[in-house]
């Protein structure tokens, strides 16, 4: 009787825990300083949390919040990227692709003529 009340209990916390993990969490890598509603990032590694239409990178030292569009992609992508668009020699934020998945988050619109380029990011 006691083994199956453990068990319960054991299974119980297991199942809390799984659900405390934060949902839509996905590790993005910046390897150029990257601007994202108006707000330039180091490079690094962020944490990307997506809820609803609104995206959180969360850095070591930096974090940021803003709105995206998410949309479905045909096909998988195998790892995540990141699109930029180069405005006044600044990379601005335009896209990420979340690796695994057919989601893709774009961010605000671009604002004027610049350069569009994809650079590989995150695991």
């Amino acid at each position: 009787m006691r083994t199956s009340k453990l068990v319960a209990c054991l299974g119980a916390l297991a199942l809390a825990v799984a659900s405390a993990a934060p949902r839509g969490s996905h590790l993005v890598t910046l390897y150029e300083p990257s601007v994202i509603n108006g707000m330039e990032l180091k490079p690094g590694e962020y944490r990307l949390e997506v809820n609803g239409n609104k995206a959180t990178l969360k850095g070591a030292k930096q974090s940021v919040e803003a709105s995206v569009k998410v949309e479905e992609e045909p096909a998988k992508t195998s790892s995540t990227t990141v699109r930029y668009n180069t405005v006044e020699g600044k990379y601005k934020v335009e896209a990420i692709r979340l690796g695994g998945t057919k989601t893709k988050l774009v961010f605000g619109e671009s604002g004027g003529a610049g350069t569009s380029s994809g650079l590989a990011s995150g695991r």
